[in-house]
């Protein structure tokens, strides 16, 4: 095996062709190493599935139609919801149906502990479009900062053993006042982004009426044993799903098919225990994300993500897979498997500022199957900051293995801080069929590649790129 070491200038390292760390000939590259990642991943991941307990809800249904409910898309439905909820909750817990129909919901619908909503099989849960109806504020976190903000959507605070099922769809709504605040939302973003950055406490972070940031379409927020199964959403003013501080939940069987401006499939956010199979995303950003809060906040409430398994799922939107860029408490421990990523703007992105901090290590990414990015991996250490900080965010302990990409306009590219070099990062038994750029380096330690092809071009060998 060939060792490169560099620790001068120039400080990016662009490379068209990778000749100069070419140790294979083509023949040996379809020779597959016996080195993969699978054997300790699958033990890894059945440790992790095997200690997330699904909700324990009673067997018993509440139909909002016997509370008064009407499904004609016009008449307000949510105090049917809302007295289900309370009525199945006082009883110790059960399943609130929403039969076939149009449910309006002039406001959020909030959830209790031991509480299924169920929509069922051509029901449609359909927000209505004032903003003012989903007030009064509530304890959130947006963009990785905690706030008093508009309620999401569908929303559980210190709930557990709770579930969305059925087949039916929740529709944040096309007219969704909620959808205009995407262009007048910076100066609100800026100002919560100071306030955590500077620990103002969170009682004054108020961002009530007379502010424009976008609540999640779906959040739990100090939640145990979740399941999230089966529904279709659509039109979210923001976020999708979004687990905040959540132990042991699964997500299986969504059809997520939402394409409005920051709308990430899944966001995974300081929570652990979490498995996310067999979904299908279609989204207008990421498909699936893990953070964990931002800037001082978030190194601050000291709550990593972990444990962490994504499978067998198909991710098609503006991006794949990403980790961060809010990830100041600390990422680890999660694993990409099996699963299918379409045509899209960047496969998978791990995202860091000198204003974050954390730390994001043991990330396992193999058996993928990707067709056509501008990016194939990219690590974004330098996304853009605002705030003057001085935290070098640390990726280290990462794999990539088993990987097939149909196309790539940049195979792999990394722009790592000079005082936290990106490193130990492996990729094994990785393929890129065309590629017009293969790599584009700064400052990266104990990178290394075996059996990696981009294009024509054969890979085998470790390299230091360091300023």
């Amino acid at each position: 095996m060939r060792h490169i070491r560099k620790r001068a200038t120039p400080v990016l390292l662009v490379l068209g062709l990778v000749g100069s760390l070419t140790a294979t000939t083509p023949a040996l590259a379809d020779q597959k190493t016996d080195q993969t990642v699978r054997g300790p991943d699958a033990a890894a991941i059945a440790k992790i599935v095997d200690r997330i307990e699904e909700p324990s809800i009673p067997d018993r249904d509440y139909q909002i139609t016997d509370f008064g409910a009407v499904g004609d898309g016009t008449t307000d439905a949510l105090p049917a919801i809302r007295a289900a909820i309370e009525k199945a909750s006082a009883d110790g817990g059960g399943r609130v149906v929403l039969p076939e129909g149009t449910w309006l919901s002039e406001g959020p619908v909030h959830l209790a502990s031991n509480i299924d909503l169920h929509v069922s099989e051509g029901a449609t849960l359909l927000f209505g479009t004032d903003t003012d109806d989903y007030l009064p504020v509530v304890r959130t976190r947006w963009e990785g900062t905690e706030l008093d903000g508009y309620s999401p959507l569908i929303y559980g605070n210190d709930v557990h053993d709770v579930a969305i099922t059925g087949s039916g769809t929740i529709d944040g709504n096309e007219d969704s006042e909620f959808h205009a605040w995407k262009e007048q939302e910076k100066p609100d973003q800026l100002r919560l982004r100071q306030m955590g950055f500077d620990g103002v406490p969170v009682e004054e972070r108020v961002f009530g009426k007379g502010t424009f940031l976008r609540p999640s379409a779906i959040q739990f927020f100090h939640a145990e044993r979740v399941l999230l199964e089966d529904y279709r959403v659509t039109n979210s003013p923001f976020w999708i799903n979004h687990l905040v501080y959540t132990d042991q939940a699964t997500v299986r069987g969504l059809d997520v098919d939402s394409h409005r401006a920051n709308n990430d499939g899944i966001d995974v956010d300081s929570s652990t225990n979490v498995l996310i199979e067999e979904n299908r995303f279609r989204t207008g950003d990421d498909s699936v994300v893990v953070k964990s809060g931002r800037d001082l906040d978030g190194r601050t409430i000291a709550r990593p993500s972990e444990n962490v398994v994504i499978r067998r799922n198909d991710m098609g939107g503006e991006d794949g897979i990403a980790l961060g860029s809010e990830m100041s408490g600390g990422i680890r421990g999660v694993y990409f498997t099996d699963n299918v990523l379409r045509d899209g703007a960047s496969a998978i992105r791990f995202k860091g500022n000198l204003d974050r901090g954390g730390t994001v290590e043991h990330i396992r990414v193999s058996d993928m199957e990707i067709g056509g990015f501008e990016n194939f991996i990219w690590f974004q250490l330098d996304y853009p900051g605002e705030l003057g900080g001085n935290y070098p965010p640390v990726y280290r302990d990462i794999v990539f293995s088993d990987i097939t990409v149909t196309s790539a306009t940049t195979g792999l590219e990394i722009h790592g801080p000079a005082d936290a070099p990106l490193s130990d990062v492996t990729l094994r038994d990785v393929t890129v069929e065309q590629v017009e750029t293969p790599m584009v380096l700064e400052n990266v330690e104990d990178l290394r590649f075996d059996n990696v092809r981009f294009g024509d071009q054969y890979v085998d060998g470790e390299l230091d790129w360091v300023s």
